[in-house]
């Protein structure tokens, strides 16, 4: 059987509305700043694989709209829309680039440059307090902080890398049997 256009938005939106339920889990937890928007962005996965990069740019775009009309708290919503809720799609992207060292370098030069737009347009909406929040421990403090932030979204990666695997070795092929 083929897949239908309903078939696809079916999925794209259930995944959707879970990637929302995520993120707001996410915000009423207030320890899931950072993974809310990583687990969100598992969910991609499927849609890139099966239906490509329109399908699930336009989940994205759905995701991030809803991310910041619902979720009570505006640096995990906006860390979703600048950070990680494309990166699934741009990864696929950076993946053709051959040389493994430039691959890395565009990779974390994207999450850095999201990260500083994120807290640039917080700064912008919020005022000083952000920026207050950030340096109340010292610089020292927030350069640990966007390290640790970096070794999270290279954990991410890996975890995207390995979960997509999966998906291909595991899931798709029960999926496939059972839906189509």
């Amino acid at each position: 059987m083929r897949k239908t256009e309903s078939q696809k938005i079916a999925l794209c939106g259930m995944l959707g509305a879970l990637s929302v339920v995520f993120l707001l889990l996410g915000s009423a937890l207030q320890i899931g700043t950072y993974a809310a928007p990583m687990l969100a962005a598992f969910l991609f996965i499927p849609v890139l694989e099966d239906y490509g990069t329109r399908y699930a740019l336009t989940l994205y775009v759905c995701v991030a709209i809803l991310a910041v009309l619902f979720v009570p708290e505006t640096e995990l919503a906006l860390f979703y829309v600048l950070v990680m809720g494309y990166y699934p799609v741009l990864r696929t992207a950076l993946q053709r680039v051959k040389n493994t060292l430039l691959r890395w370098i565009a990779k974390f030069a994207v999450f850095n440059a999201g990260t500083a737009l994120l807290y640039l347009v917080l700064f912008a909406l919020l005022g000083p307090a952000v920026l207050n929040e950030l340096l109340e421990d010292g610089v020292g403090m927030a350069a640990l902080l966007l390290a640790m932030g970096n070794l999270s979204f290279w954990l991410c990666d890996r975890a995207l890398l390995n979960l997509t695997r999966y998906y291909h070795v595991a899931l798709q092929p029960k999926l496939k049997k059972k839906f189509f």
